[in-house]
């Protein structure tokens, strides 16, 4: 497969893929970056080429036999998946302790034994202890694989002890040739290139889901709509977004790369917008709200983003949000 049949990051690629040729292989990897950039998909890619029975060339996986098959499902064997129930819960410390257990043993059907940490940033403190006790233990056929956004949000005893890939967004014009070789239009490549801020994989979601894309043009004109409303209505509207959490996660989200856009706009910066389909709307809020505003509805959006993570009632910091927005 060219590229490990990713979209971009072809250095890590190569470096991991020397890594395979040569026999070098670390005992434990950290991919870090935002959500959606390709730090999953590129750990899996890696353990297909690892463990791959059949690989046309040394450091390349088929993709197609039942091993490659089973690790891109994240249901092979000697592979064991950890993550938090859900995004942005927590990921717990028994579940560190039933994969210490699973890799003593040895490997069932490869020569590696590999557990992925995903979102290792939602680990209860507890859970980092165990991990790390893990990977001062871990026998010699165990790879640990971790994903998180930041490598400063993870123990720094546990970084010290991974190999760290650091994993960036795609530039908007990389992202959109690549999404035009999968099939996209070039208007729909660029429009998600854009939506999704240079991370194929949250660009391929959208393609893939357009119940998500549908979302998004509901938020923003709500958006719009609630700035010109009164106290009462945004009220209301925030009691019906509080009661799906997820749902106000998610808006936050949209709204956050809104505002983000409104506000470089209003600074002057020559930065190619992520809403960039919404620019006139956008042109528009710039020149009606100063610098100083526009930057206050980003930090209030960002400190919520914080705060519902951290399980704060959802109601009181959605409508507390609203009633602090600029009115039109």
């Amino acid at each position: 497969m060219t590229n490990w049949n990713l979209i971009g990051h072809a250095w890590a690629v190569d470096l991991l893929r020397g890594q395979l040729r040569r026999g070098a292989v670390s005992h434990a990897y950290l991919f870090a970056g935002p959500p959606g950039v390709g730090r999953r998909t590129l750990a899996l890619r890696f353990a297909q080429a690892l463990l791959c029975p059949n690989p046309p060339a040394p450091g390349e996986p088929c993709g197609t036999c039942q091993t490659c098959r089973q690790i891109e499902a994240m249901h092979y064997p000697d592979l064991s998946v950890v993550q938090a129930e859900k995004e942005g819960g927590v990921l717990k410390v028994e579940q560190v302790r039933e994969v210490r257990r699973i890799l003593v043993l040895k490997p069932y059907q490869g020569n590696y034994r590999l557990a992925l940490f995903l979102r290792f940033q939602e680990a209860h403190p507890s859970a980092s202890n165990a991990l790390l006790k893990t990977l001062e233990e871990a026998p010699a056929h165990a790879i640990l694989l971790l994903t998180a956004e930041h490598a400063d949000q993870l123990l720094p005893t546990i970084v010290s002890r991974c190999e760290i890939l650091r994993l960036r967004p795609l530039s908007f014009d990389e992202l959109t040739v690549a999404l035009q070789e999968r099939g996209l239009s070039e208007s729909q490549a660029r429009l998600l290139a854009h939506i999704s801020g240079g991370r194929p994989g949250h660009a391929l979601r959208l393609s893939a889901s357009p119940q998500l894309l549908e979302m998004r043009t509901e938020r923003l004109n709500d958006l719009h709509r609630l700035l010109s409303a009164s106290r009462v209505e945004r009220f209301a509207y925030a009691e019906l977004l509080a009661k799906d959490k997820e749902n106000l996660r998610q808006t936050l989200l949209i709204w956050l790369s809104y505002w983000l856009d409104v506000m470089r706009r209003a600074s002057g910066a020559h930065i190619p917008p992520l809403n960039f389909d919404r620019l006139p709307e956008i042109e528009h809020l710039a020149a009606r709200f100063d610098l100083s505003q526009c930057s206050r509805v980003v930090s209030a959006l960002q400190k919520a983003g914080e705060q519902l993570e951290a399980n704060v009632n959802s109601r009181l910091l959605a409508e507390t949000l609203l009633l602090d927005w600029p009115r039109i």
